[in-house]
């Protein structure tokens, strides 16, 4: 495998994770539009996409193979804990609008 494989590789390895954030950050400001207001999407995708990465990383260390469903299902679960964190947890910095 050369660079420019091993590039793309990786590149579409945290590409599901990305877009898993993405999607759920925006479907997440949608849903409680009140609520998380005063929470900026960017950051709420920023950490559903490490929290997800972290899973998807973690899930092929245990396994030893990319694509298992058990990752996938901890990516969806790391992403689901890291918006709760930024949007009504402890991690949530910006102050609550009323």
């Amino acid at each position: 495998m050369g660079p420019l494989d091993a590039f793309w590789h990786v590149t579409n390895f945290f590409a599901i994770a990305a877009m898993t954030a993405a999607v759920s950050a925006a479907g997440a400001k949608l849903l409680w539009r009140r609520e998380l207001a005063a929470v900026r999407w960017i950051r709420m995708a920023a950490y559903a996409a490490a929290g997800a990465s972290a899973a998807m990383l973690g899930g092929l260390v245990l396994s030893g193979r990319d694509g298992r469903i058990a990752s996938y299902a901890a990516m969806v679960c790391a992403t689901a804990l890291m918006l709760w964190w930024r949007g009504f947890g402890p991690g949530r910095s910006e102050p609550r609008s009323r």
